[in-house]
């Protein structure tokens, strides 16, 4: 087996190749980027996607594009039973399509689960004329047409110093009432100062923050935990699964219970 650096200096060493990883290693690189348009498939669990700027929720049955270039790396929280694959696609041909050149999270349908499950027969480089070369190019090919409707769940990160205790506190207190003048108080802040704080660093409001993040981890219990939705909605903040479906379904156009049935 490589060592760790030798995987990601590998990907780019032919350009025309689609590099095929399903050893647990993406998952142990730091911030990075590559050449090549990455498709990562997450079988079961939850990964995340960090970016410098925000981290993107990737559910079981879902896959990530990352586009050529894109700083990231991938994090798998408190499970195991994660498991993730990766796929490293070529790129001369991305201007062919808009999809390639945008970072999306999708739900994957059982042809294309079939076909990333049949590619764990290559491993490592592909190159043109070899043996399943076409079967995975097929599989690049055919992601703009079956990728239409991405899962639109991104977390704002920052470094900022006023910021950043911020929002470590609402990680560990989302599942409390917590208001924009609560937190204020917390960090001897007014309300107005610290609203502007989230629009002006995470261009997002902070009733949105929350909402996101609260949304963020109840797709991590639903797929993580045997807990019901209503003790979902109770840990999240909220006091009904109508309030708290309501917020999920505004964020990511579909239902707690279509995760928690394993429908996408």
């Amino acid at each position: 087996m490589l060592p760790l650096a030798g995987y990601l200096s590998e990907i780019d060493v032919h350009p025309q190749s689609v590099y095929v990883l399903h050893e647990k290693v993406e998952r142990r690189f730091s911030m990075h980027t590559h050449e090549k348009g990455q498709l990562t498939y997450v079988e079961g669990g939850i990964a995340y996607c960090n970016m410098p700027d925000r981290s993107y929720v990737v559910p079981a049955r879902h896959y990530i594009w990352v586009p050529k270039h894109q700083q990231h790396y991938m994090q798998i929280r408190h499970s195991k039973a994660t498991t993730i694959r990766n796929l490293y696609f070529y790129s001369h041909n991305d201007h062919l399509h808009p999809f390639y050149s945008r970072l999306g999270i999708y739900p994957v349908n059982e042809l294309l689960q079939q076909m990333i499950a049949y590619s764990a027969r290559w491993e490592r480089h592909v190159l043109p004329g070899d043996p399943g070369f076409s079967f995975l190019s097929a599989i690049k090919d055919i992601l703009p047409e079956i990728s239409t409707t991405a899962l639109p769940v991104a977390l704002p990160t920052t470094q900022h110093e006023r910021l950043r205790p911020v929002l470590l506190y609402i990680a560990q207190h989302f599942d409390q009432q917590l208001t924009l003048e609560s937190v204020s108080h917390e960090f001897d802040l007014s309300p107005r100062t610290l609203s502007r704080l989230f629009t002006n660093i995470l261009n997002m409001s902070f009733v949105q923050y929350l909402k996101t993040l609260r949304v963020v981890k109840g797709i991590e219990m639903i797929l993580q935990t045997n807990q019901t939705l209503s003790e979902i909605a109770y840990q999240t903040g909220y006091s009904s699964i109508a309030a708290f479906s309501k917020v999920f379904y505004q964020l990511t156009n579909k239902r707690p219970s279509s995760f928690q049935q394993g429908i996408y």
